[in-house]
């Protein structure tokens, strides 16, 4: 009933390398081609959060007759501000909290604004974290 082989089955070490570099090979394609989608995803996230922050913003306009001040700033959409000018129909403009930019760093928001002429500016460093370069994500763009 025993039955003594000649040969080894299995697979050779030759054989397991190759497999091994083919795979290597597959992962390095498949993180080429979406690894420029991530940074492309980062933008999207953060042209969303400039439209959210502003959406709240124009409702606190709306509902108090000015704009938070640079110094209150996003804030004021999270909490009531306590300094001067102090909004009088404040009711929360954001449920979900204040967010950093996909790349780690605050939102920066000024009113009244320097790049549009009226309102306010609110915009991301981007990936560079430098101001006024290409990559910013801004409500003025």
């Amino acid at each position: 009933m025993n039955r003594i082989r000649n040969g080894q089955s299995g697979f050779t070490l030759i054989e397991i390398m190759l497999v091994v570099v083919i795979i290597g090979i597959l992962m390095t394609v498949v993180v080429v081609k979406l690894g420029g989608r991530q940074e492309d995803a980062r933008k999207t996230a953060a042209g969303a959060d400039v439209r959210a922050y502003g959406q709240a913003l124009d409702l606190y306009e709306l509902d108090n007759g000015f704009y938070p001040t640079t110094e209150q700033g996003l804030k004021a959409l999270e909490a009531k501000p306590t300094t001067p000018p102090e909004p009088r129909n404040w009711k929360g403009y954001l449920q979900s909290g204040l967010r950093k930019d996909p790349w780690g760093t605050d939102y920066i928001y000024k009113y009244p604004s320097e790049r549009r002429g009226s309102g306010y500016d609110l915009y991301s460093l981007g990936l560079d974290r430098v101001e006024g370069t290409e990559d910013d994500i801004t409500n003025w763009k």
